[in-house]
């Protein structure tokens, strides 16, 4: 008799995919076993880690940020980029959260649980907005990338800690922030069906936001830590991006940001406003 499939594991395999859909195909699979307990969890297991992680196809190339180029509104072509843009942005975050399952040992059941239901749920948003941007007359690939989250990513491979601080609640909150406006964008460009996955993106981001929030505070507890002055420390070690305004301070609350943080999201509301730490 075959042993079940064990979730780190499987979720290893699965970040090591290149092909976009056969990674969000595995991804649904693997959340739909766990969810059928049809999986085992061996959370003590050491894991080797490949040489070729994470599984990318050979496009979108990766280029610095300031090179992507313009995004006009006005014109189909524009409203591409940002589609392919926000779907290059999802794919990162599927492997960033299988990456966050299959690495980090020991810790309880429910964290394997959580980083799951993220990687599933962004594998579905890359799915929408790739199915989107055919709609357009573009495939994803089509368009350069840049590599800003996986590079923070592989900074923090060997801490779980920095990992819950630097990735889910500084990189991907910044989402929180940026999603409204672009869906504005959208919506007035008459691009409806892009707005409405936008709907489904910053809802489902304030969830994956939270669940990195809360084993950022599990693990500071865990080990002593006070968080805000662990976070701020964190943000300098490993080089962090500075924060800057305008802040979706009504979602970063539901996320699970302290008031201490969000006194100072509200006090530098404004574009242009930064932020080099959480909270004072």
């Amino acid at each position: 008799m075959a042993h079940p499939p064990e979730l780190r594991t499987q979720a290893l395999h699965c970040l090591l995919l290149t092909d976009p859909a056969a990674k969000t195909a595995a991804v649904a699979a693997l959340a739909q076993a766990w969810h059928a307990g049809a999986c085992t969890l061996a959370t003590d297991t050491v894991l080797a880690e490949p040489a070729d992680i994470p599984g990318r196809p050979s496009r979108p190339a990766l280029v610095p940020p300031r090179l992507l180029g313009r995004r006009s509104m006005a014109t189909v072509e524009g409203r591409a980029m940002l589609v392919h843009a926000l779907a290059h942005i999802e794919f990162n975050a599927v492997n960033l959260a299988l990456d966050a399952v299959w690495r980090f040992g020991g810790m309880p059941a429910a964290y394997y649980a959580d980083w799951l239901r993220v990687a599933a749920e962004e594998a579905a948003h890359f799915a929408l907005l790739a199915a989107h941007l055919r709609t357009l007359g573009y495939e994803y690939g089509d368009f350069p990338g840049h590599d800003s989250l996986w590079e923070m990513v592989a900074k923090t491979s060997g801490d779980a800690l920095a990992r819950m601080a630097l990735v889910p609640r500084t990189m991907e909150a910044r989402g929180l922030d940026a999603i409204p406006p672009l869906r504005a964008k959208l919506a007035q460009a008459g691009d409806v069906e892009a707005a409405r996955i936008l709907d489904i993106l910053l809802r489902d981001e304030v969830g994956h936001v939270e669940i990195g929030n809360r084993w950022y505070f599990y693990l500071c507890a865990g080990s002593g830590l006070e968080p805000c002055a662990t976070y701020d420390a964190l943000t300098v070690q490993y080089k962090a991006p500075v924060l800057k305004g305008p802040f979706n301070v009504d979602a970063r609350r539901r996320a699970g940001f302290t008031e201490a943080e969000l006194a100072r999201f509200e006090r530098d509301p404004i574009a242009g406003g930064r932020l080099s730490h959480a909270c004072d």
